[in-house]
């Protein structure tokens, strides 16, 4: 039998060169596997005449989009590092029948974190803090104090995998009221979490840390308007994590800039990375960080070898644990291409 070959995504190389190659030699280090980094792509948009080298894709942040992945008969597998998907056309991948694979377990805790560290260093105005003793002042300069957590209002649009686990994590810190907006979930699915599902208004109106944990696609793109905004209290601080055009950017500066809301933190922008003359980047009651705060050596390793379990399943002719379009599992040109490992 021919080897399985595993094709890596250039942007490997250039994004994430030195937290990849160890789990692919842990995991795929194998006689029946092969694995190579892929020529760059323009535009990092993929292309079927080279995806159909591969068996499997091993994907950082490549787009692959319907035309990317027409006429794929070789192909089984795309294994994103992480979660997010909206640069990956799931309908095409599973109309050409292609696995779309992620790794929920890596990410969950890392990116939860990151919601509490924003969290805490906006409670605690750790940008005015430093900015204050960096420039020879002292707690006296300082134009605002901070807040404490309990007694607060705690907030999620969106409570999927990470939404859950910030609320675990939040627990301690004593919310008065933990709540979430996601139309795909009902009460009974929260568990023991102590969270109410309610709808967006009330979670934008109610809340005191309005955190964003929702994938980003057609429904979610813009979700978070300028109306829905202007429901926080001026108290309220605003964190995002998750994808910059679920949120109308500019609205955001504006309430941002005009002090109708207490600040934000934000890991995600409309455009990544933002231009150096972005008004955001220049406000003092904005935390901003590189789309890299959740970007831990345990998240690389982790996201890495779950990756690597999602085609290891292929390749031995099974469904991928992390499997997103489940619906190609009954597609018969990706039961064909399981059929060649079994």
């Amino acid at each position: 039998m021919s080897k399985f070959l595993v094709g890596v995504t250039a942007d490997f190389a250039t994004e994430a060169k030195g937290r990849y190659e160890a789990a692919l030699e842990e995991r795929l280090s194998l006689p029946n596997i092969e694995y190579e980094l892929m020529p760059d792509f323009e535009g990092n948009v993929c292309t079927p005449d080279v995806l159909d080298r591969y068996d499997a894709i091993f994907a950082l942040a490549s787009w692959f989009k319907a035309e990317s992945v027409r006429g794929c008969s070789r192909l089984a597998i795309v294994a994103r590092w992480g979660v997010g998907y909206d640069r990956i056309d799931t309908a095409a991948l599973t109309e050409d029948g292609i696995a779309l694979a992620i790794t929920p377990n890596a990410v969950r805790t890392p990116v939860a974190e990151a919601i509490i560290t924003l969290m805490l260093a906006l409670a605690k105005n750790l940008f005015l803090q430093n900015q204050v003793t960096r420039a020879g002042k002292w707690r006296g300069d300082l134009p605002r104090l901070g807040r404490n957590l309990r007694g607060k209002v705690l907030g999620s649009i969106g409570c999927g995998n990470i939404g859950k686990e910030m609320f675990r994590l939040a627990k301690p810190f004593g919310f008065s009221r933990i709540i979430a907006y996601d139309p795909f979930l009902t009460q009974e699915q929260m568990g023991d979490l102590g969270v109410e599902l309610v709808d967006m208004d009330t979670v934008m109106r109610e809340s005191d840390f309005v955190t964003v944990n929702a994938l980003l696609n057609a429904a979610t793109t813009g979700l978070i308007d300028e109306r829905a905004l202007r429901l926080m209290k001026p108290s309220a601080y605003f964190i995002n994590t998750a994808r910059g055009p679920i949120v109308d950017q500019a609205a955001l500066t504006r309430l941002l800039e005009d002090r109708a809301i207490a600040g934000a933190g934000l890991d995600v922008f409309e455009v990544e990375p933002p231009p150096p003359d972005l008004p955001l980047l220049h406000l003092d009651n904005v935390i901003v960080t590189p789309h890299g705060l959740p970007w831990t050596e345990e998240i690389a390793r982790d996201n890495g070898l779950e990756a690597c379990d999602n085609i290891l399943a292929v390749a031995r002719g099974q469904l991928p644990p992390g499997l997103v379009n489940k619906a190609v599992a009954d597609n018969a040109a990706f039961q064909a291409k399981l059929a060649r490992w079994k």
